[in-house]
């Protein structure tokens, strides 16, 4: 099968395509036939690592050290159902699904960047949202995950004011619709281009963090969500850190190892299946320009989610 593999730590460069051995399910897997992927900020931070010695030591830990255990990165996947092994029962073949391949911190499962992948059946795995194409399912999985995580850190009641710095990214963009649901006011932080795409998933107001008054904007709020984490600052990110309420929360995604239980999946599902959130995808490439879709999302700009097609 067609693949991408990652041939050591470093630059994009080191993403190669090529041809692997088809990966065969084993009794309780079934074997994917994948449509699309996305590059996601962890794909880049696990393939660039480039994190201070101690972080650099523990990654290399749990990914493998010079190069990763294995070669062919990304965890999301959308596709179909080829085959599946004799104890499956809940998979045929020929089902529409979408999955994401980590189900806990101790289970997880790289190798979307390729035409096939072999996932557990009760793992992260569902029925494709029958309203979602291929390419808008792979843009669930990740930010809806990563969001829904921060937003179970909340006790959000409706009129609740949220800041989400970095509201126009994957995580960013899943986090102000399911704020949005639980009845938040939210302030939405992004550069100006995106002010629109933000007010349009449910942001009731924008700043600029780029902007000479972006600090005079801000106002106190029950929980500051920031969704980029310690990779990026500011100046309104570090004075956001105290614009809060006297029982307000700050919460960032680098606060703890994020959870991706599978009854938080299975929501995202039903939700994405009622038009109650929206997966949004700001660049598409193809398998064979893997290298350069982590040249654009390492730039850091990157709206919503940047998919790849199979």
């Amino acid at each position: 099968m067609k693949a991408i593999n990652c041939l050591k730590y470093g630059s994009s460069e080191n993403l190669v395509f090529g041809e692997v051995e088809k990966p065969t399910p084993k009794v309780n897997e079934v074997l994917i036939k994948i449509k699309a992927t996305s590059v996601t900020t962890s794909d880049v931070l696990i393939r660039r690592l480039n994190e201070p010695p101690v972080q650099r030591f523990i990654l290399q830990l749990i990914f493998g050290f010079g190069r990763p255990r294995n070669p062919i990165l990304g965890m999301v996947t959308s596709g179909f159902v080829e085959s599946k092994g004799k104890d499956v029962t809940t998979f045929n073949v020929g089902d529409e699904i979408f999955a994401y391949g980590s189900v806990s911190p101790t289970k997880r499962r790289f190798g979307s960047y390729a035409e096939y992948i072999c996932l557990p059946e009760d793992w992260n795995i569902a029925l494709k949202p029958s309203n979602k194409s291929f390419e808008e399912a792979a843009a669930i999985p990740y930010g809806g995950l990563l969001a829904s995580h921060l937003l179970n850190k909340t006790d959000i009641n409706r009129g609740d004011k949220v800041l989400i710095y970095g509201a126009s990214g994957s995580i960013g963009t899943m986090a102000i619709q399911l704020a949005k649901l639980s009845g938040a006011h939210i302030t939405g932080v992004c550069s100006s281009r995106n002010f629109e795409l933000i007010k349009s998933l449910g942001s009731d107001k924008v700043i600029d963090y780029t902007a000479e008054n972006a600090v005079s904007q801000l106002e106190t709020y029950k929980y500051v969500i920031d969704a980029v984490g310690n990779a990026k600052s500011s100046a309104l990110k570090e004075k956001s850190k105290k614009a809060l309420t006297p029982d307000g929360k700050y919460i960032s995604i680098d606060h703890g190892t994020p959870l991706t239980p599978k009854e938080a999946f299975l929501n995202l599902k039903n939700l994405a299946e009622q038009e109650l959130i929206k997966p949004v995808i700001g660049s598409v490439y193809p398998l064979e320009e893997m290298a350069e879709a982590h040249k654009y999302v390492e730039k850091g700009h990157k709206r919503g989610n940047v998919v790849i097609t199979v």
